[in-house]
């Protein structure tokens, strides 16, 4: 018994040892051209399209239940990849944001602060969002309030085009597409 025990913590041990040395090597291999490649524009009229409740409930009064909750489950699949790639898109503008929390200018810091804020609570909303919508999935008649996602993302996308123009006035950043 004390040997099994002895042998899982062992385990533990090298598991956390692991990740400790490995992590921060991975993450010091992010360049800013890599991270630049890692964010995919996110087509906002059709995420807005998609979480319109209006639209919704058209569908609902023009077809058929069964019909509805198919079309509806479809709908949901696409937020929710939606969602993913906006929380994706707000990983790696943390990573660009914490490059530039150190630089001389008092407002690109500033600036990198507001991204990195904004990119986080972005993240957390997501991350509820896609547990909801994993649920309407399963009962396509419930709402999914995907709808701060949308807000906090063209909020994200303000605050990096700030700091891009800080950064790099030259250099246009754009993490949507509309």
């Amino acid at each position: 018994m004390i040997l099994a025990i002895v042998i899982v913590l062992a385990a533990a041990i090298a598991l956390i040892g692991i990740f400790l040395l490995g992590f921060p090597q991975a993450l010091q291999l992010w360049s800013k051209a890599s991270i630049a490649n890692r964010i995919q524009p996110l087509d906002v009229e059709a995420f807005r399209n998609l979480i319109d409740p209006a639209e919704r409930e058209y569908l609902r009064r023009r077809l058929q239940p069964a019909e509805f909750r198919e079309v509806q489950r479809k709908r949901l699949r696409a937020t929710l990849a939606y969602v993913q790639v906006a929380s994706q898109n707000a990983s790696a503008l943390v990573k660009m944001a914490e490059a530039a929390l150190n630089a001389s200018d008092p407002h690109t810091a500033e600036a990198a602060r507001q991204l990195i804020d904004n990119a986080i609570l972005l993240r957390r909303n997501a991350f509820v969002a896609q547990v909801r919508i994993r649920a309407a999935i399963a009962w396509p008649d419930s709402n999914t309030a995907a709808a701060p996602i949308l807000t906090k993302y063209l909020q994200l996308n303000g605050s990096a085009m700030l700091l891009g123009r800080l950064q790099n006035p030259s250099v246009p950043v754009r993490i949507s597409s509309n």
